[in-house]
């Protein structure tokens, strides 16, 4: 499939999409925003009337089959993920598709075997693979700047969010709308930017715990895996950390030096080895999704191909729900 111009339409114009990815549907070029869904019908009348959007809907099916539209972003919480991802390629417009992908590994699946029946590409937005300050990091690790890359080791500790207790908790804390707990939307991004790096995650071992019980979700995951490249990688998550403890750091240690880098802060790459220390800074792009959504348009026009796709997706959705597997395997079905 090749479009000359991408006409997007957004089905869940919410928060993610004020600044981080819907300006770019606008600002890159062949591409523009032609439609917008929200359930709440002033919320999505609002959107389009701010950024000037020429129509809005209350009903997805409706956006879908829009003429004008004829690619599709689905930035809704995951449990939606699935079902509007198959509908639109089922209606022959491309996905481009929120992180996670979906709640588990097997609508993944469901979802990228219909983009082969149809032959209608799929896009998921893991939209650190072409942020600079990461491709820095992956600039180092090929040029073997610390040698033979041996471990990373992912630390990531944050306190427990008030929200998080409320009667109605946000999606991210609820598994029958996310998938899982804060893993599912947090470590996710630092799981597909490794297997970016070092290649598929693989003969993953993990214990998902539930310490503070304050949400029905873990709140601490401790794993350790192989990447198909041979690189061993741990990962400790906690979401129940002090503020004093907060933490958020990647090393690459190889065995002439190590990496390290945060996933979430902007802060520099940092580089030890046999030459000394540098630090590479980088400032956050303001509207963040707007690398992946160039190379998105690109692979659309038949100009090039796009990091993140549904395939890559898949991976780390697999990994993660492998990570949460002893926790939640008595309830769910993966």
């Amino acid at each position: 499939m090749v479009l000359e111009e991408v006409r997007w339409g957004i089905i869940g114009c919410g928060d993610v999409t004020e600044v981080k990815s819907g300006p770019p549907l606008q600002l890159t070029p062949h591409s523009s925003l032609v439609a917008v869904m929200r359930r709440n019908a002033t919320l999505a009348e609002d959107y389009a009337r701010r950024h000037n959007v020429p129509r809005w809907y209350s009903n997805a099916d409706e956006l879908i089959n829009d003429p004008e539209v004829n690619a599709v972003y689905i930035a809704t919480p995951p449990d939606a993920h699935h079902e509007y991802a198959i509908k639109a390629m089922r209606a022959g417009k491309p996905v481009y598709v929120e992180k996670p992908m979906a709640r588990n590994y097997s609508e993944c699946s469901e979802m990228i075997r219909i983009s082969e029946e149809t032959g209608i590409p799929l896009y998921t937005a893991y939209y650190r693979r072409t942020l600079p300050a990461f491709l820095k990091v992956k600039e180092l690790v090929e040029s073997l700047a610390v040698g033979s890359v041996r471990l990373v080791n992912v630390r990531f500790y944050s306190p427990l969010e008030s929200e998080a207790e409320n009667k109605v908790a946000p999606w991210r804390y609820r598994p029958e709308i996310s998938g899982g707990g804060l893993l599912f939307d947090l470590a996710s991004h630092t799981l597909d930017f490794l297997d970016f790096v070092f290649g598929p995650i693989e003969r993953v071992r993990a214990n998902a715990l539930n310490q503070a019980h304050r949400y029905n979700a873990e709140d601490l995951v401790a794993a350790n895996w192989i990447h198909q490249t041979g690189v061993a990688g741990t990962g400790t998550w906690c979401f129940t950390t002090s503020e004093r403890n907060i933490l958020d750091e990647v090393e690459i240690i190889g065995d002439q030096g190590k990496i390290i880098f945060s996933t979430f802060k902007s802060v520099p790459v940092i580089l030890e080895n046999r030459s000394g220390r540098s630090e590479f800074p980088f400032e956050r792009p303001k509207h963040v999704q707007s690398y992946l959504m160039e190379k998105v348009v690109a692979s659309l026009r038949g100009e090039g191909k796009s990091p993140s796709t549904g395939v890559t997706g898949a991976r780390t959705s697999k990994v993660m729900d492998e990570m949460v597997y002893s926790f939640y395997h008595k309830d769910l079905n993966y």
